[in-house]
């Protein structure tokens, strides 16, 4: 059976495509893409499939989940988004903040990924702990996946998305891009995954790992060599994601 969504009122719908607009033309203006991706992604990624806890819900507005450890530098991506969100009260934050990783991968050239409405936000934020190191390898990259009820596809496919954004020292330890343009949404990240090391780009200890590993690899590789293969799995991995614990069947 497939997922059965809430329904949600036309002025809900309007208020969906009014937020839509405000944040392609916030994500234009401030080349933001990639920390909207990363606030959706942190705010859906802690989910646990076992416990039915965390989960894209909007609690990534509270000061206690932003100060857990892999959420540094989140509170910029909340504070742009706030002026929208009020323009748009009947939203909840967990349909605002999915929305906003949805628009970012459409304006940088990726694919366009359903987005369906009608999270209602939890109060309390989940524990820290629930996402990946990036100092860890394909273990531990199971270990968070499988807990959220990911696939080794939607691993790697997920994985993909580095094509955006660039690490910052302050909130990783790491620095730099992993892509050469780091703006646009494409295949690249992996190509550079498979290349000798290029100056100046980023390949972090969870990135190698994927070399390494007899399911991950070919993923890699075929992902290097067929953008829409790519693309495609990208966007069925990401609304699992962005829907985890929402509207099961």
């Amino acid at each position: 059976m497939g997922k059965s969504y809430p329904t949600v009122s036309d002025e809900y719908q309007k208020a969906v495509a009014k937020a839509r607009r405000k944040i392609r033309a916030l994500v234009a203006e401030k080349h933001c893409s990639p920390i909207m991706l990363r606030l959706a992604w942190h705010s859906a990624g802690t989910f646990d499939v076992k416990t039915k806890t965390g989960g894209p819900f909007g609690t990534m507005k509270n000061a206690a989940e932003l100060a857990h450890g892999a959420n540094k530098g989140l509170d910029i991506a909340v504070n742009l988004l706030e002026p929208i969100k009020e323009q748009v009260p009947i939203l909840s934050y967990g349909d605002f903040y999915q929305l906003a990783g949805v628009v970012a991968v459409e304006v940088t050239g990726g694919p366009e990924i359903p987005f369906h409405p009608g999270r209602e936000d939890k109060p309390e934020p989940p524990p820290e702990g629930r996402l990946p190191d990036a100092v860890k390898g394909c273990d531990h990259l199971r270990d968070v996946f499988y807990t959220m009820g990911l696939s080794d596809q939607d691993i790697v496919a997920l994985s993909g998305a580095h094509t955006l954004g660039k690490a910052h020292k302050d909130r990783s330890g790491f620095e730099g891009p992993w892509t050469t343009n780091h703006l646009v949404f494409d295949n690249s990240y992996f190509k550079e995954l498979l290349s000798p090391n290029t100056p100046g780009l980023l390949k972090l200890p969870s990135d190698e790992a994927l070399l390494s590993d007899p399911v991950f690899r070919p993923l890699v590789e075929k992902y290097a060599a067929d953008e829409d293969a790519f693309l495609a799995d990208y966007a069925e991995a990401h609304l699992k994601l962005s829907e985890l614990g929402f509207a099961d069947a």
